[in-house]
């Protein structure tokens, strides 16, 4: 059964940095891309970009490119993403989603909140 396990709730103040990691479970990692998407609160689905586990290759929306990173450890089968600089408006459910030819699969979620 495929899975993708994500981290909990990360709390932070505006100006700092969180990561949140999505663990792949039941399927060859570099076998799918990895997108990052997230859902402000009453918003729709916001792409932030993309890594391939095979070689770390990314795509950054143009949004997010000078903010974010992303990382994918095949040691693990964890994929991350790191977010600086946060504002009160990244306040959001963040999501990572492994998508190829066979389909697609999304982790649980982790809830980001931005607070002063």
């Amino acid at each position: 059964e495929v899975q993708l396990v994500q981290s909990g709730a990360e709390l932070r103040n505006p100006g700092a940095s969180v990561k949140v990691s999505c663990k792949a479970l039941g399927y060859i990692f570099t076998s799918y891309y990895i997108d990052w998407v997230r859902q402000a609160p009453g918003q729709g689905l916001e792409w932030m970009g993309r890594i391939d586990p095979e070689n770390n290759g990314t795509k950054y929306a143009r949004t997010f490119q000078d903010r974010v990173t992303f990382a994918a450890d095949t040691s693990t089968n964890t994929a991350y993403v790191e977010l600086t600089s946060l504002r009160i408006e990244d306040t959001a459910m963040y999501y990572c989603a492994a998508r190829g030819s066979s389909g697609e699969y999304w982790g649980q979620r982790t809830q980001v909140t931005v607070y002063v």
